[in-house]
């Protein structure tokens, strides 16, 4: 059976550091928690008929494995890789093995505006669409174009 919106969910990844959302440099990334972020992705994922399988890991390899896990069960993936966009391959070479499937990459800070070591992303590569600098309202972004990408009959664009 094909995944749709409707029986497979959007995978939402978290990179490392992220499960201190909300204490760790609040002036950066603010005050909401990750279950702040979670409740946020399950609304925007609800008005799509959607559903997402959210995740979070201080630990590359485990990155790699969900993402794995996402080719075979998983409608598209949100990822916040967080410091991992600027070091891992690994990662990026996971996605690649996402043939055909929606990949939005988010940052809650703009990433342009900071230091020069985290203006590339390797994770930018494959991804679909990449939000950055819009705080945790950019999970919801992420999730609703996900969500949109992976709805048969839906602009691309």
């Amino acid at each position: 059976m094909p995944r749709t919106l409707a029986n497979a969910p959007i995978m939402v990844l978290n990179g490392p550091n992220l499960n201190l959302l909300g204490k760790r440099q609040p002036e950066i990334y603010g005050r909401d928690t990750l279950a702040d972020v979670e409740a946020l992705c399950v609304k925007a994922a609800a008005a799509h008929g959607a559903t997402v399988d959210f995740r979070q890991s201080n630990h590359e390899g485990e990155l790699v494995d969900w993402i794995h896990e996402a080719r075979e069960n998983h409608v598209g993936v949100v990822i916040n890789p967080a410091a991992y966009s600027h070091t891992s391959v690994a990662i990026l070479d996971a996605l690649n093995t996402c043939d055909g499937m929606p990949v939005v990459e988010v940052h809650i800070s703009n990433i342009h505006q900071r230091e020069e070591f985290r203006h590339h992303s390797y994770v930018s590569l494959r991804a679909d669409g990449v939000i950055a600098g819009c705080g945790v309202q950019g999970y919801a972004f992420g999730v609703e174009r996900v969500a949109a990408l992976a709805a048969p009959g839906t602009a691309q664009a």
